[in-house]
């Protein structure tokens, strides 16, 4: 579950105009801070997906994460789907889905619920998981053999986020004027391991994909184990299976968002993986509310 997870959120996390494959700077029909106008009554709704490919003696792997993200002034909601198909160490079969809700705030998301199912013809473990300011509950089906050495505590879940609420705030956090665009840590617990992603600013670079033409913000991701791995699993660094730093690019879109839209990493089994943004949209989100207009349906 944890390779599959990274895939969604280490893009590990991506996120342009209405048509999704109109390769100049994307715009919004409200610029400024997104998660403000949301608070401030404006509902959206943003579709963003990530293609990933590799290639094992040149036959091509592939994986796949959606994310369908449902903003309100007060709460959002966000389904994802992670299918990756392959080999080695980041590409095993994986069918995985994830929904996550939570608060919506001025400058950021709070995970309030999170659940997870994977089916990956394995154990196809269910983690369910509700979070509050000050504790959190996690039951999984299969059970962990162990939530790890030592295992995460509330005190250090509660500063956290899911991992798909994790990139996707991490997408719609505005940046500070003259603050480092990379942004940063990431944290995220998924039901039993707790991660720092730390990222590092390397400079803009030109970047080319079906939703972003121009300059973008080169972000190199390394990764902290705080809580829930082995005892003895491995040291602080780079993601698993990643030689050398994660590179993400993250393109500053007019509506006040930095998105990811490239993320590349140099495996050590299968070489280099490379995922790119292949959907990228927000648009108006119609809720109940705004549909119960005085007269609506009648003739």
């Amino acid at each position: 579950m944890k390779r599959a997870v990274y895939l969604a959120s280490a893009a590990l996390i991506a996120l342009a105009g209405f048509a999704a494959a109109d390769k100049a700077p994307a715009t919004n029909a409200t610029s400024g801070a997104l998660l403000t106008n949301v608070k401030a009554g404006m509902p959206t709704r943003m579709v963003y997906e990530l293609e990933a490919k590799a290639y094992i003696l040149f036959i091509p792997a592939t994986g796949r994460a959606s994310f369908t993200t449902e903003l309100r002034p007060d709460d959002y909601a966000i389904k994802s789907r992670v299918k990756v198909t392959g080999i080695a160490d980041w590409f095993v079969n994986y069918d995985m889905h994830i929904n996550a809700t939570g608060e919506t705030r001025n400058g950021a998301l709070r995970t309030r619920a999170y659940v997870s199912q994977n089916n990956d013809g394995k154990k196809n473990r269910r983690v369910e998981m509700a979070m509050t300011d000050s504790n959190f509950s996690m039951t999984a089906t299969p059970a962990f053999g162990n939530l790890g050495d030592p295992p995460a505590t509330a005190e250090q879940v509660v500063q956290t986020n899911d991992p798909i609420t994790a990139l996707i705030t991490f997408a719609l956090e505005p940046r500070a004027p003259g603050a480092d665009p990379c942004g940063g840590p990431l944290r995220i617990f998924d039901g039993r391991q707790l991660t720092y992603l730390h990222l590092s600013n390397a400079g803009t670079k030109k970047v080319s994909t079906p939703v972003w033409n121009g300059d973008a913000i080169e972000c190199h991701v390394t990764m902290e184990k705080v809580a829930g791995y082995k005892k003895g699993g491995g040291a602080d660094g780079n993601i698993s299976g990643v030689d050398g730093p994660l590179r993400m690019w993250l393109a500053p879109l007019d509506n006040g968002t930095t998105v990811p839209v490239k993320i590349s990493a140099d495996t050590k089994k299968i070489g280099k993986i490379t995922l790119t943004a292949k959907k990228l949209r927000f648009e108006p989100l119609v809720t109940s509310e705004a549909s119960a207009v005085p007269g609506a349906g009648s003739n």
